[in-house]
């Protein structure tokens, strides 16, 4: 069992190759079949070579002459069936003569065969064997000459039956220089049309071939008209396929697609034109007008190009960036005219879209050549996007859209340059985020004091700024263009702290960034309010502390809070998200953040009961702080504890110094005089060695006490005021009578040396 496998998303990728279906070879380089009825696939290929070793397994499985360029066509049962009920010449699908009385009857053969795939390839052929195409065009001129509108009623179904028969040789045929005008004509006769169309008077009149460039190559001239003319048959001559015939011209699609291929290869391959267009292009001297043609003929020509292959389109690309193709888009976007610039954003995209990393390249180098920020590319951008006069801002959100591909991380990863992301991103926020904030800031600038507008709300007066600021209300954009220009910003701006942290997280603290961005809280444009609503969660979204402190510090969630009051018993967008944010902070439990809401504001929000999320709020807050007390209270009971042990511990070593004067005194009175010496020496070591040896606490186990317990901690010393005499050395014996090993004895003295200095303070 063989299988042709394709990367098309059109059918599942693979294709059983069936003994039963019909395969026809076009042009050398596709090859066509049907799966089922009304479903037409073709396999295309770059290269013949690639063409033909798959129609060779095709016709091995079917055991046909790979020299064929069509399989014998199978009938299947349906088939049969429906040609039992047919006298049997029809099998054979002969036309009729060509002449003016046998119009309608040619007309219904085209209609009746298109439900079948089989009898549609036997028109097919018939049609290209007899020269039929130009016999029915010769019909057509001689109809309109006579102004015969049922003759050319029948030409229009006749030759609409024919585009519809989905054959690649035959639209050679049709679309020729010498035919397709005359196809043109044949379809403004439309049955269903009082008056015909006029669709060759815009072709030839209307529509006007402009040669920004001259072009000197006849071929390439001629393939221009060509495409141009056939797209203008499927997009605006032939009317919206319906459901079942949507399959009927997928050939003539991959016909434009085709031309379209050989025309951006052919303006490749032709340096000097390139070459030329870049230098007017970029020329002072050039004119407006000549600059706009300039501008769309690039604009289509990289349209054209995202009907190459992958790697077609990546040396069409190449040659562009070599040419100096964004040095020159560089000087168009800095340009006043609108429809140049729209050309270049489009232009830009496609640069974008295709490689962001050689587009990052180029604008990193731009500071070493010019001392203006204002003409980095970037900037350029960005002013665009700022200056859209569009009021729906489409221009805006496009480049909002190319500018978040160029920031983003995801897309900077690659492995031949791994300082990227670090490099690009420095030079983006040092070079480009203040124009990006531009607009942000100045919609949202506070006014001065003996300026500002006072909104007093008693129950949120912030306990860290100064009164005389915290009620500063500034002032918020209300134009719906402006307030729309802002959200766009504040996406991207959110954007930013999803996937930037550190350059973002120090851009935000030394511009105070989120305290401007919440003044937007008090807009009467939902959209936006929320849009700054969003920048803040996505902050607190990171749990990060240091942008904790900063809100705690600010005092940044009372415009978010003023807000939800605002709102009122609305339940509405604005509200949900609010809540959503605090039910957050509850659920990650945030400590710091929720000490701040219930210290600072719990009073006004504990009437909000319709949601338990602030209600949840205290009761986490009053855990905290019953879990702090707790341990504070072991805290101190363990120090308290560690005092009488060592209390304890110095009273013991009173009574092992006063027991052991003893035993020496009886020693003495009991033993000759000749041992004395003996004994004075034994004493003597005795007493060095227990300089150095711990205590013994009343379970014979030594206790380890450092200078910084608990109780040092606390002040609290318990052995501070014994008596000097107290400090006598314990015996090196443990109770069990076994002495101290050595390692024993010098980690114990060490210690004990520490207590000893303790106990004399």
């Amino acid at each position: 069992m063989i299988y042709i496998y394709s990367s098309s998303d059109t059918w599942n990728n693979m294709s059983k190759i069936s003994p039963n279906t019909a395969y026809q070879k076009q042009q050398d380089t596709l090859i066509v079949w049907s799966e089922a009825e009304n479903y037409d696939l073709a396999l295309s290929f770059q290269e013949k070579a690639g063409c033909d070793e798959i129609w060779e397994k095709i016709c091995q499985v079917q055991g046909k002459d790979p020299s064929l360029e069509i399989t014998q066509d199978p009938i299947d049962e349906s088939e049969e069936e429906r040609f039992e009920e047919m006298p049997e010449t029809s099998h054979l699908v002969e036309l009729p003569a060509c002449e003016l009385a046998r119009l309608e009857e040619i007309a219904d053969l085209v209609t009746s065969v298109l439900s079948s795939p089989i009898r549609r390839e036997k028109l097919a052929l018939a049609l290209m064997s007899e020269g039929y195409i130009k016999k029915l065009l010769q019909l057509f001129r001689t109809c309109e000459d006579q102004d015969n509108r049922e003759g050319l009623h029948h030409l229009y179904e006749i030759v609409r039956g024919v585009l519809f028969l989905n054959k690649a040789t035959l639209f050679e045929v049709m679309f020729s220089d010498d035919c397709i005008m005359d196809v043109v004509g044949c379809l403004e006769y439309d049955p269903a049309l009082v008056q015909p169309k006029r669709h060759r008077e815009f072709l030839t009149k209307t529509a006007k071939f402009k040669e920004v460039i001259p072009i000197t190559d006849s071929e390439l001239r001629q393939k221009i008209h060509q495409t141009y003319r056939v797209q203008y048959i499927q997009d605006i001559i032939l009317p919206t396929p319906s459901v079942f015939e949507e399959n009927f011209l997928s050939t003539l699609t991959s016909f434009i697609f085709f031309n379209k291929v050989e025309i951006v290869s052919m303006l490749q391959e032709d340096e000097k034109f390139l070459t030329e267009v870049f230098a007017q292009l970029t020329d002072e001297a050039t004119e407006e007008g000549k600059r706009r043609e300039l501008v769309n003929f690039f604009k289509e020509f990289c349209a054209f190009s995202q009907t190459l292959q992958p790697q077609n389109r990546d040396a069409f690309f190449k040659t562009l960036a070599n040419l100096g193709i964004l040095p020159a888009l560089e000087i168009i976007m800095g340009m006043d005219d609108l429809q140049v610039r729209a050309a270049a954003t489009d232009i830009f995209s496609y640069l974008v879209e295709f490689s962001p990393s050689m587009v990052r390249e180029f604008v990193m180098q731009e500071p070493q050549q010019a001392d203006d920020d204002d003409v980095l590319l970037i900037n350029l951008v960005i002013k665009q996007m700022i200056c859209d006069s569009d009021p729906e801002l489409g221009g805006a959100v496009q480049l909002m859209g190319l500018l978040r591909t160029l920031i983003d991380p995801e897309n900077m990863l690659a492995p031949t340059n791994k300082t990227e992301k670090t490099e690009f991103l420095s030079f983006f926020y040092k070079y480009c985020m203040h124009v990006l904030t531009a607009p942000l800031l100045a919609n949202t600038a506070e006014e001065r004091k003996g300026e500002f507008y006072v909104t007093f709300r008693p129950h949120l007066i912030s306990p860290y700024l100064p009164e005389e600021t915290t009620k500063v209300n500034p002032v918020c954009p209300d134009n719906f263009q402006t307030a729309q220009l802002l959200a766009l910003i504040l996406e991207l701006l959110t954007f930013c702290v999803e996937h930037h942290t550190y350059h973002i997280k120090n851009y935000i603290m030394n511009k105070d960034l989120l305290r401007r961005v919440l003044v937007l809280m008090n807009s009467k444009h939902t959209f936006l309010a929320l849009c700054a609503l969003r920048f803040m969660r996505r902050i607190i979204g990171l749990k990060d502390e240091y942008y904790n402190r900063y809100i705690i510090k600010g005092n940044l969630f009372e415009p978010v809070i003023n807000a939800l009051l605002d709102n009122g018993t609305r339940y509405n967008l604005l509200n949900s998200a609010i809540i959503e944010l605090f039910e957050f902070i509850k659920v990650e439990d945030i400590k710091s953040l929720i000490a701040h809401i219930v210290d600072n504001f719990y009073k006004a929000l504990e009437s909000i009961e319709y949601v338990q999320t602030f209600k949840g709020l205290k009761g986490r807050y009053e855990q905290e702080k019953d879990r702090q007390s707790r341990g504070l209270s072991r805290y101190r009971r363990d120090a308290r504890s560690l005092e009488d042990d060592e209390e304890m511990w110095f009273n013991e070593d009173e009574d092992e110094d006063e027991a052991e004067a003893a035993v020496e005194k009886r020693v003495d009175e009991e033993f000759p005089e000749t041992y004395g010496k003996y004994m004075g020496t034994k004493k003597v070591k005795e007493s060095e060695d227990k300089e150095n040896l711990p205590k013994r606490t009343p379970t014979a186990s030594f206790k380890f006490t450092f200078s910084h317990s608990a109780g040092a901690a606390n002040g609290n010393n318990s052995a501070s005021n014994k008596p000097a005499s107290s400090a006598s050395p314990a015996s090196p014996i443990g109770s069990s009578g076994k002495t101290l090993n050595d390692k024993q004895s010098i980690t114990m003295g060490t210690t004990h040396g520490l207590l000893r200095s303790i106990r004399g303070m």
